[in-house]
């Protein structure tokens, strides 16, 4: 469990670090990060910094997908971690 809790930290914070650099580069109208990029990262473990960030940085937020994937992901995350607690 503690493996699980401490990749969720690193992916969160992966996650945090790359929607702040997106909405950084879309101010300066520079390259941007792909959204199936800052997706799958917030959904493979990275959903709460996913949605801090864009609460945070207040990025994507227009986009309902990035809720429903954030959401979902957050719930597996939780889910894995209440379920390797139990055994």
């Amino acid at each position: 469990m503690k493996i699980a809790i401490l990749i969720f930290a690193v992916l969160s914070l992966l996650a945090f670090i790359l929607y702040g650099a997106d909405k950084r580069k879309a101010k300066r109208r520079e390259w941007r990060t792909p959204e199936k990029t800052l997706l799958l990262i917030s959904f493979l473990g990275g959903a709460l910094g996913g949605l801090a960030a864009m609460q945070l940085f207040r990025h994507k937020t227009k986009h309902w997908y990035f809720y429903a994937v954030n959401l979902l992901g957050l719930a597996w995350q939780v889910g894995l971690v209440v379920y390797l607690g139990t055994i």
